[in-house]
C-alpha cells in the first residue's frame, strides 16, 4: 500500500516549492498530482463568458486559456518541484465540473482536457488518473450511455500511455443538499467498471473510493467496499460531518465526543477486500486553516495518521510476517486478539508484568514472566496487547529484545466485538 498526500491546502499552485519541501520533511514519498488545482470547476463554469472583477478575486484562480494545454504550466512547475525533493506521482486527479453546474455544453472541452491529463501522466510514468463521471444535464437512465461513450473514448489514449482510469463515487446537489450521485451505488459502479474493461479489452478502469462521499451519502463503507472488491485501486481518506463537503484530517470531525465518520466500517471493508492500492490523505481544509508556520507539524501528524490507517488495514498482513508470535499482556486486549485472530494466528504464549498471574492460563494461553521473551525463536514477533505501549516497548528494549521483533496490537477496530468481560461482570 502506498501513502499519498493531496497537495490542496499545502502547496501554492503558482509557487509550489515551499509546500513540496514541507511534504518531504513530513515523511511523504508520494504526492497526488491534482491537476484541478490549476483548472478549477470555476474555470469550466465561466468558460467562454466574461467574468466580473470581484468574481475573479473571490476565486483567486490561475487563468487557463481556451487551450487546455494551459495546464502544462502548473504541471511543469509541480513536477519539477517534486523531482527536486525526490517525491513521485503514482496517481493524479483530472479537473472536474462544479457539483451544481448548470453547464451542459462542456463535455467536448472536458474530454479534451482529460486527454491532455492522460498524456501528462504518461510522460512522467504516473499509472492512474481519477476522472469523475459525467453528470451535467443527464437525467436518470442517461448516465450510463453518456459515460460509456466518454470513458471508452478516453480509454484509447489511456491504453497508449499505459494509464489506468479510475472512476470515483459522487454526490449530487439537490437544492443545496448533498445526496447520492453517479457511482455512489457500489453495485452499479462495479458493473460500470467491469463492462468498460470488457469493451476496452483489458483492465483500463478501476475505482477510487472517496470516504468523504460515502459519509455524506450515509453509506455503510464495509458494504460499499465489499461490493467493489478488488476494483478499488485508491481510497481518498478525509473526514467530514456527513452534511457539508469538507476535507479534514481524519478523527478531527467530532461531536459529543463521537467521530462523525464510521471508521470502523471502513477498516472492516478494506481489510475484507485485501485493499493494497493508493491511500490518499486529503486534509486540504484543515491544512488551509493552519498558519504556514504550523503546517509542517500538521503534515507530520498527517503522515503518522496515514501510517496508522495503513497498519489497521494491513493488520493481518503484519501478522503473516512472523513465523510465530507471543503476546505481552493478559487482559481485555489479549482476549480480543484470541477471539478475532487466535485460531488463525495462534500465539505461543502470553506474558504479563503481574507476578500473580504467572503460571496461570488466560484464554487458553499460558501466562509467563517477561523474562521468557529472551528465549524466543529467532523469527518470533512480540505483540504488545496493552495500552501502555510506549512503557512496555521501552521495557523490552532495555531487556535486549530487538526493535524489529516488537509490534503492537490494537483492538479499537476489530472484525467483530466480543462482550465476555461484560457477562463476567
Amino acid at each position: 500500500m502506498n501513502i499519498i498526500c493531496s497537495p490542496i491546502g499545502v502547496v501554492n499552485p503558482s509557487c509550489p516549492g515551499n509546500g513540496v519541501m514541507d511534504l518531504k520533511s513530513a515523511g511523504f514519498e508520494h504526492v497526488l498530482l491534482d491537476l484541478a488545482m490549476c483548472c478549477s470547476g470555476y474555470e469550466f463554469e465561466y468558460f467562454g463568458e466574461p467574468r466580473k472583477e470581484e468574481e475573479e478575486e473571490e476565486h483567486d484562480r490561475i487563468p487557463v486559456t481556451e487551450d487546455p494545454a494551459g495546464i502544462a504550466s502548473f504541471f511543469e512547475k509541480m513536477t519539477e518541484a517534486c523531482k527536486r525533493e525526490g517525491l513521485t506521482f503514482l496517481i493524479a486527479r483530472a479537473p472536474y465540473l462544479l457539483r451544481d453546474t448548470k453547464r451542459t455544453d462542456l463535455t467536448p472541452l472536458l474530454s479534451q482536457v482529460q486527454e491532455a491529463c492522460i498524456r501528462f501522466c504518461g510522460q512522467i510514468g504516473c499509472k492512474s488518473l481519477i476522472i469523475r463521471p459525467l453528470f451535467a444535464g443527464l437525467s436518470y437512465g442517461e448516465e450510463w450511455q453518456a459515460n460509456h461513450d466518454y470513458y471508452l473514448h478516453l480509454a484509447q489514449v489511456a491504453k497508449e500511455e499505459k494509464v489506468m482510469i479510475l472512476l470515483e463515487n459522487q454526490c449530487r446537489s439537490m437544492n443545496g443538499h448533498l445526496i447520492r450521485g453517479i457511482c455512489s451505488d457500489a453495485v452499479t459502479a462495479a458493473e460500470w467498471v467491469d463492462e468498460l474493461n470488457r469493451e476496452a479489452g483489458e483492465e483500463c478502469f478501476g475505482f477510487c473510493m472517496d470516504v468523504g462521499v460515502c459519509n455524506l451519502c450515509g453509506q455503510d463503507m464495509h458494504e460499499f467496499a465489499m461490493a467493489l472488491g478488488e476494483r478499488i485501486k485508491a481510497v481518498v481518506l478525509r473526514d467530514c460531518d456527513g452534511h457539508q463537503e469538507t476535507a479534514l484530517l481524519p478523527f478531527t470531525c467530532t461531536r459529543s465526543l463521537e467521530p462523525q465518520t464510521d471508521w470502523l466500517s471502513l477498516f472492516r471493508g478494506l481489510r475484507a477486500v485485501g485493499f493494497d492500492g493508493e491511500l490518499i490523505l486529503s486534509m486540504g481544509d484543515t491544512a488551509a486553516a493552519f498558519s504556514p508556520l504550523l503546517r509542517p507539524s500538521l503534515l507530520s501528524l498527517g503522515r503518522e495518521m496515514a501510517g496508522y490507517f495503513q497498519w489497521q488495514i494491513e493488520i493481518e498482513k503484519v501478522l503473516k510476517t512472523y513465523s510465530s508470535i507471543v503476546l505481552f499482556g493478559a487482559g481485555n486486549m489479549c482476549r480480543n486478539y484470541m477471539k478475532c485472530y487466535g485460531e488463525q494466528y495462534p500465539p505461543l504464549f502470553t506474558c504479563d508484568n503481574n507476578q500473580k498471574v504467572w503460571g496461570t492460563m488466560f484464554c487458553g494461553l499460558e501466562v509467563k514472566p517477561p523474562a521468557a521473551l529472551k528465549e524466543l525463536p529467532k523469527d518470533c514477533g512480540i505483540l504488545i496487547c496493552n495500552t501502555y505501549y510506549r512503557e512496555i516497548k521501552k521495557q523490552l528494549l532495555e531487556m535486549g529484545i530487538e526493535k524489529d521483533k516488537i509490534g503492537f496490537f490494537n483492538d479499537e477496530y476489530m472484525p467483530s466485538f466480543h462482550f465476555d468481560r461484560l457477562k463476567e461482570v
